[in-house]
């Protein structure tokens, strides 16, 4: 699922749980902690971005609907009775780095499998430019640092006990190649230089590196990852949901796997897919 349909999806469900609540928006949003102009601004059609990770939070537990409910994870909106009671953690943009904390989840799991739903493209996987790009975009952290983290990521990945899967939609991938939605600005050249870049590694990497691709008129998911068995972190915009209860990084290893069962591309099928796609732009 693209950013813009998940903060869609979040309106519709935020618009069920205000018309269940039967209160009327200024009492809903001070029962969440919000101000009534920023419920306005997060219903309104207009808007582009989800809100904090701590007023999701809020909505899903005062309300006892799910997170993944909330951000399109799954159909099923009724909170189990026990899923509330797991610790959470919050990192937000604008009170840590976000690329350190990153690499310190990478390395607290550095001997587990890391499986992966990127935002955009595959952290490890980005070129200098394209992380350049990025940064220039939407001013977070510094690209310095950004594509130093990338180096080291994918370091990382080289070691022989390193295992990554990496599951996304084919759309995201075309997208980016065509230089459709956010990567509009970029040019051929970076586009051409990051894709043979990624076919280039998943030939080095395979098969500690395995990256899935499904259809997102099929099937959809919000980014995430898994860091092995010890925590999953959803990405929300500008920040980070920390799930460290066994019941949760259970329900996102069967969403991830239910990926994998409906990819259309196959990780031994990456480099052609994507040597192929060079040739159409």
């Amino acid at each position: 699922m693209r950013y813009r349909e998940r903060v869609e999806v979040f309106r519709e469900r935020i618009g069920e749980v205000i018309a269940g609540s039967g209160l009327n928006h200024s009492k809903f949003a001070a029962s969440i902690g919000v101000d009534r102009s920023t419920l306005s601004q997060l219903l309104s059609d207009s808007n582009l971005r989800l809100p904090r990770a701590d007023t999701i939070a809020s909505i899903a537990e005062k309300y006892q609907v799910s997170v993944d409910w909330l951000l399109g994870l799954t159909a099923h909106g009724i909170l189990a009775a026990d899923v509330l009671t797991e610790p959470l953690e919050f990192e937000d943009f604008s009170e840590s780095s976000a690329n350190q904390k990153l690499l310190q989840w990478h390395q607290e799991a550095s001997n587990y499998k890391i499986r992966y739903i990127p935002a955009t493209l595959p952290d490890l996987c980005k070129t200098e430019s394209v992380s350049t790009y990025e940064f220039k975009r939407y001013g977070l952290g510094k690209t310095d640092q950004s594509i130093r983290d990338t180096h080291v990521l994918l370091i990382q990945q080289r070691r022989e006990e390193s295992e990554m899967e990496v599951c996304q939609s084919i759309q995201d991938i075309e997208g980016f190649a065509l230089g459709e939605g956010i990567w509009s600005d970029l040019s051929r050249e970076s586009r051409l230089e990051q894709l043979e870049h990624m076919r280039h590694l998943v030939e080095e990497l395979y098969p500690r590196f395995r990256w899935f691709l499904f259809d997102s008129r099929k099937i959809y998911s919000a980014a995430f990852t898994l860091f092995g068995p010890m925590r999953a972190v959803i990405f929300v915009g500008q920040s980070y949901l920390v799930l460290n209860g066994t019941e949760h990084i259970r329900f996102f290893s069967r969403r991830f796997d239910e990926l994998i069962r409906n990819a259309v591309i196959q990780p031994n099928e990456i480099a052609n897919y994507l040597n192929n796609l060079k040739k159409k732009i």
